[in-house]
């Protein structure tokens, strides 16, 4: 009998991408979109669809007729179709009803592929996002919340608890391609929306602290690798004062499987030498959710200067503070005052920390550090927003935050992501959901109350009049221009789509208390 270990259907997966086969298929610009292939479902073993490629390709010339023959007898390839319902709704309301049933997934098979199978249903956002994604899923559980579906909520947080205890993190999405990344840390937050709902609290706290505990461990791995003269490692940064913050990361320096001809392109343009930091930097912006920003590039603002590792968010510093006051308070409930007293102490320090070096005194407001010219960032960002949705901005500062929101983000349909216009997704004139609901729930926090419901009003609005035009609820809003489809990246816009979803139901709650 053999001592050596099952090879799991992930890391067969992640071998193929590094075949010959894989290159030859992405590179052919067989498909529109490299996810297409990364997300294919092999009909043999990988070995024996390589083998089987090694064969022929010796008596064959690899025409582009050949090639695709042999992908589709080798492989089952995904169909992402334009989302219909069977029945018209009569409201975005119901409509929305409706595509929850769409966006749903029941527990998966074990099939090979790139899919880690979850065991519990859950809802994917839309498009050619077909697999469940982290940071999107609380902002789709606000929405299956108001629509009494919060057995599914706990099903999803379920599936990124047991994906987190086989992988060691919560993955970007759950496929294999995404395990050397995670995205802005959000499982405090859907254990806390989910508490109200529980016969016992505590008992629900005891259950799944362990996995908060070990979210707060993957961020802070190379802690202990930091010195006087190493002062990052993985996503742990040093501070000139010797105080710990976090950036953005990714284990692998490779180009993406999903984005894999896409990347190598782009990188042919670069004049950089180094093309491990080109892609790590690109894969760190996917870990931000913010793929991509003029937050994450140089002041030529074009992707070839992409350099996000050298950046220290405001937004993720503020999500790992709330992580960390969440403990706190957990393992106070549990009568564990040492674990309580430690975290509350990291949670401080971190405090401090971001009031030092990511509150910016000229611009008066929250942002980004930039660790190369040992500053703040000049890029403005609605992440500014997160100091208020955790509740660490002074009066004065929330003050500030309000003005800019209001002078500097607020469009006719609703917050722009930033002020630049640099082509890509996540700046102007593109506003998304997620920013949406950090902006009103910190402005509500610091009693700005009318100025919440207004942008809240300017949301709903664009989402219903694009609605009535189209049928449909998007991932992303032109918010300068609702008559406009929203525009950027490198895909274009996807329908269906969950954490818009999500927070139009939220939003749309509130006015009718």
């Amino acid at each position: 009998m053999s001592n050596k270990a099952a090879v799991s259907p992930a890391d067969k997966s992640l071998v193929f991408f590094n075949s010959e086969l894989f290159s030859v298929v992405q590179m052919s610009k067989s498909f529109d979109d490299s996810k297409a292939f990364a997300d294919a479902i092999p009909k043999k073993t990988y070995q024996e669809i390589i083998d089987n490629y090694n064969k022929a390709k010796q008596n064959e010339k690899e025409s582009p007729a050949w090639l695709k023959s042999f992908i589709f007898e080798h492989f089952e390839l995904p169909k992402h179709q334009e989302i219909t319902l069977a029945e018209s709704a009569p409201t975005l309301d119901a409509h929305i009803e409706l595509l929850w049933n769409k966006l749903s997934k029941t527990a998966d098979d074990n099939t090979e592929g790139s899919l880690l199978p979850l065991n519990e249903p859950y809802i994917v956002p839309g498009g050619r996002f077909q697999e469940i994604y982290y940071w999107d899923s609380y902002f789709t559980a606000l929405g299956l919340i108001e629509s009494g579906r919060v057995d599914l909520v706990e099903s999803m947080l379920n599936n990124f608890i047991a994906i987190q205890s086989t992988y060691g993190c919560i993955p970007n999405g759950n496929r294999s391609y995404y395990l050397s990344r995670s995205q802005p840390p959000i499982l405090a937050m859907m254990i806390e929306i989910l508490l109200p709902y529980q016969q016992d609290e505590k008992a629900f706290i005891a259950k799944n602290i362990a996995a908060l505990e070990a979210e707060h461990h993957y961020w802070m791995k190379g802690k202990s690798s930091l010195s006087n003269t190493v002062l990052q490692s993985q996503r742990v940064v040093s501070m000139p004062d010797g105080s710990l913050l976090n950036r953005y990361w990714d284990e692998q320096a490779t180009p993406r499987p999903e984005s894999y001809r896409e990347d190598i392109e782009l990188l042919t343009h670069l004049k950089a030498e180094n093309s491990e930091d080109f892609y790590r930097n690109v894969r760190a912006a996917c870990e931000s959710g913010w793929d991509f920003s003029s937050r994450w590039l140089g002041t030529e603002n074009t992707l070839e200067s992409i350099r996000t590792t050298r950046i220290v968010p405001i937004d993720l510093n503020c999500l790992l503070y709330k992580l960390e006051l969440t403990l706190t308070d957990f393992y106070l409930t549990l009568g564990q005052k040492d674990k309580s007293d430690q975290y509350a102490a990291l949670a401080s320090n971190r405090n401090d920390a971001i009031q030092r070096y990511l509150w910016d005194d000229s611009s008066s407001l929250f942002m980004d550090f930039d660790m190369d010219l040992r500053s703040t960032s000049a890029v403005k960002s609605l992440a500014c927003v997160l100091p208020l949705f955790v509740n660490i901005a002074t009066k004065e500062q929330a003050s500030a935050a309000a003005i800019a929101i209001e002078t500097i983000f607020l469009k006719s349909g609703g917050l722009v992501t930033t002020p630049e216009e640099t082509g890509q997704q996540w700046d102007s004139p593109n506003g998304w959901a997620p920013l949406h609901w950090f902006a009103v729930q910190g402005l509500f926090n610091y009693g700005y109350k009318s100025l919440a419901e207004k942008v809240m009003h300017y949301w709903l609005t664009t989402c219903e009049s694009y609605f009535s035009q189209t049928g449909k609820m998007m991932e992303k809003y032109d918010v300068c221009s609702q008559s406009n489809t929203a525009g950027g990246g490198e895909y274009d816009v996807q329908e269906g789509f969950g954490w818009t979803n999500g927070v139009y139901q939220a939003f749309s709650a509130y006015f009718k208390l």
